[in-house]
């Protein structure tokens, strides 16, 4: 098992190397240029676009519907655990990047989204496909259906593998054990190994729940997220504040800090590209596993959206973006610098979910498991959610791959339930390292699409905000 998790390390620093990391920021760089800063000038637009849903749209969910399907994909243990693991293995200066990152990638967020309506595809029956394949496909040409393909398939691996399902409830499983069992007293042995009763008893109730849910559809899985995902993500923000507010004196020494290892300014000398670089890599990986900016899975749910008007869509897509990493991720990452929370995992060596939750823990005045409780409690319900949006996501691009064999998707919707069901019983450190790496590949091919597109997304916005300030079209 060492072998093959050092195997896997390599790989994945092979995919997250320096040229996937240029190709991610420099898309972002390249559209927020050629779209004028669009996710900042029209941010307040798109936030109203989110809760105002437009009248007469055609599409199969309404776009706060498929905005909460996506952001049920996004808002998960990367918002959590990423952020925790980001800052442990690259540094504080890992949060700056990831913000930056961010900021970048509403862009590419908003380009994903325009395209993803723009080429979707009328199933019939109120049912929409689009995604990557379809703008590869339409976009680009049927010369380079071969990529579309290989976007699907690497997404069908991400959902059922990665970022989908092992990672979310490995989370989960993680968070229950060290609130109702941190010293593993109560075990059952499964296949030779002990794991904790909790384990077990998580395992069984995610993929029991997921399977209720999942087997309707994407209509049950948009009603389950547009309540669960607003709650959670309000309450998850409620108490992070607190926990600022309560710190308030370390903020500035938090601040500095996140900026001095941004760009190695406290390493020694010789090392400090190695320090930013490490930084760079580790925030940048982690806030795109995070929001999936440029991954090409968020553009699957918003091409089910009731829309007439890409660019609409793509204004509402941005604001996953924003939410999930320039306000969550933030929020969750400063809140483990201005508690000391981060020296703590450097000196006891701890990673992970344990270290938002000792975060959680000595960040405000209360009783002893209050801390812990929440965000066991917030972690559940936003992983169980991004469970629930991979599924879609997955099941899309296997329709597009088996040319709509709905049976071929039912089959995989059962792998896809018993990938949950076997989740927390595998390793952290591989779970994550196959995350990313199914992450990076993803990317590659839906970034290419982009940049080739790029002149079709600026001229869908022009025509867009002509035919808005010419009062053709309601805003």
């Amino acid at each position: 098992m060492e072998n093959f998790t050092e195997f896997l390390v390599a790989v994945d620093n092979i995919v997250w190397g320096i040229p996937l990391i240029v190709l991610i920021m420099g898309t972002g760089i390249y559209l927020t240029a050629r779209l004028r800063v669009l996710q900042f000038r029209k941010l307040g637009k798109a936030l109203k676009y989110m809760v105002k849903n437009e009248e007469n749209g055609v599409g199969e969910v309404s776009s706060f519907g498929a905005l909460c399907t996506a952001m049920a994909a996004t808002i998960g243990t990367g918002n959590i655990v990423g952020v925790a693991t980001a800052v442990v293995a690259g540094g504080p200066g890992a949060l700056f990047w990831m913000i930056a990152a961010a900021c970048l990638g509403m862009a590419t967020k908003y380009s994903e989204g325009v395209l993803a309506v723009k080429f979707r595809e009328d199933k019939g029956n109120g049912r929409f496909l689009g995604g990557p394949f379809y703008y590869i496909e339409r976009g680009m040409g049927t010369k380079w259906t071969w990529l579309a393909k290989i976007f699907a398939v690497f997404a069908v691996g991400a959902g059922l593998l990665g970022i989908g399902t092992i990672t979310q409830v490995n989370g989960i499983a993680s968070a229950t054990k060290g609130f109702f069992d941190p010293q593993t007293q109560h075990v059952v042995n499964i296949f030779g190994n002990e794991y904790s009763v909790v384990t077990v008893i998580t395992a069984v109730a995610a993929a029991l729940l997921t399977a209720l849910v999942v087997i309707g559809g994407l209509k049950r899985i948009a009603s389950v997220t547009t309540i669960v995902v607003p709650f959670m993500a309000i309450m998850y923000i409620v108490v992070c504040v607190s926990i600022l507010i309560y710190n308030a004196d370390r903020i500035p020494g938090a601040l500095a800090s996140v900026v001095q290892g941004a760009f190695g300014l406290k390493a020694v000398a010789g090392g400090a590209l190695g320090a930013m670089m490490l930084a760079m890599q580790k925030g940048v990986a982690r806030g795109i596993f995070s929001n999936e900016a440029g991954l090409g899975s968020a553009p699957i749910a918003a091409a089910a959206a009731q829309t007439n008007e890409p660019v609409r869509q793509g204004l509402v897509s941005m604001t996953g973006t924003f939410i999930d990493t320039i306000i969550i991720c933030a929020m969750t990452g400063m809140t483990i610098l201005v508690t000391g929370s981060y020296d703590v995992a450097l000196e006891r060596g701890i990673d992970g979910v344990d270290v938002t939750a000792v975060a959680f823990s000595n960040g405000l005045p209360w009783a002893e498991g209050v801390g812990a409780a929440i965000l066991m409690l917030c972690l559940a319900f936003f992983a169980f959610t991004t469970i629930l949006g991979w599924d879609y996501y997955s099941e899309r691009c296997l329709e597009y791959l088996s040319g709509g064999n709905m049976t071929a998707v039912k089959i995989y919707r059962w792998l896809y339930i018993l990938a949950v069901l076997i989740g927390p019983f595998m390793t952290v450190s591989a779970v994550w390292t196959i995350a990313d790496i199914f992450n990076g590949l993803m990317a590659i091919p839906n970034l290419i699409a982009l940049l080739a597109l790029s002149g079709v997304i600026v001229a869908e916005t022009k025509s867009y905000f002509d035919r808005l300030d010419s009062g053709k079209i309601q805003g």
